[in-house]
């Protein structure tokens, strides 16, 4: 077991290093009409495995299924929300270019999928589980994600605009719900002194994951820009930009990123980033630049690009694998 673990971080070390340094092809497009997303997710390499390392195969509606992550040991295979919803994009995306019948249905099994899979309560809304469970952060599953939600916003917002269907909408809004309850209610926010932060990982202590962060705020605006008159949409938006702004410093370590601001007896001091992460905080942050104008989205784009050099990755590992051993990843 610790050969397979240790072979499997190898790997992923491997493949961090030949990163490309521009994660994703941003679009400029953020008009009410939802076309391609904030990042060009490619359905050839993500069906390839290229950007999603876990997806392991696709089920008869071509809805991936992933590999749960080396520590897990109660499950091997999970239908994974957040993957799911990136792949949907990125079909959407392929739908873009020519815009044929087929690619339209194979989309709209994506839309189904989240409409159909949905858990709906009226105290937390509309939310979709992960039925999995999460060692590093002590959460035996099943756990709702900010991510996960944002991502069956954006899904469903493009089936309501394709279809014109309100019953995508409709879902939709409720999925806006958890985000103004805590995690400890079912919610997907943590209320931290910097304010509302969006948790990709919900826990019984705070993650506060920053990749997950950015990502969330994506499906709350796409919300923002099919519905601009929803206060509580633009509230949930403006608060999350807010506390980025806050917290972005308590990121640098100086030299590299961090990956979350978790504290917890068990867990390491300090995560770093790994490259493919520094990369993707690059992408995020010149995102939001692009989005609100805010200068500190590029400052900190700008730092944590020129940080990513070799000599700096080879003390980020060194860290890095502390961090690993300190988890059991290795």
């Amino acid at each position: 077991m610790k050969l397979t673990k240790f072979l499997f971080m190898l790997n992923k070390f491997y493949t961090d290093i030949k990163q490309p340094k521009s994660r994703y092809e941003l679009c400029s497009n953020h008009s009410s009409t939802l076309d391609y997303y904030y990042f060009i997710f490619d359905e050839k390499r993500l069906s390839k495995g290229k950007d999603q390392k876990l997806i392991s195969r696709f089920d008869e509606n071509g809805i991936p299924i992933n590999s749960t992550y080396i520590d897990v040991e109660d499950k091997s295979y999970v239908y994974f929300p957040i993957t799911i919803g990136q792949v949907g994009l990125a079909v959407f995306h392929t739908y873009l270019k020519i815009k044929n019948e087929l690619d339209e249905c194979r989309f709209l099994k994506f839309v189904d999928w989240f409409y159909n899979n949905a858990e709906i309560s009226e105290k937390s809304g509309v939310r979709w589980m992960t039925d999995v469970s999460l060692p590093a952060y002590k959460n035996p599953g099943p756990w709702q994600s900010a991510f996960a939600q944002s991502r069956g916003i954006s899904i469903l917002l493009r089936g309501y605009q394709l279809t014109h269907d309100m019953k995508y909408s409709d879902m939709a809004k409720k999925a806006l719900i958890p985000f103004s309850k805590k995690v400890s209610e079912g919610g997907v926010t943590s209320f931290t002194k910097w304010g509302p932060f969006y948790e990709e990982y919900t826990a019984g202590l705070p993650t506060l994951v920053l990749n997950g962060m950015i990502f969330s705020l994506c499906g709350i605006y796409d919300y923002v820009r099919v519905f601009p008159d929803d206060i509580i949409a633009r509230q949930l938006f403006d608060g999350g930009i807010n506390t980025l702004i806050k917290i972005l410093p308590e990121y640098d370590l100086g030299f590299w990123s961090k990956y979350n601001l978790y504290e917890a007896d068990w867990y390491p001091s300090i995560d770093p980033a790994t490259i493919g992460y520094q990369r993707l905080h690059v992408t995020q942050l010149n995102m939001l630049y692009q989005l609100t104008g805010n200068e500190i989205f590029k400052e900190y784009a700008d730092k944590f690009r020129k940080q990513d050099t070799h000599f700096n990755a080879l003390k980020m590992y060194k860290i890095k694998f502390s961090t690993l051993k300190k988890l059991g990843r290795l």
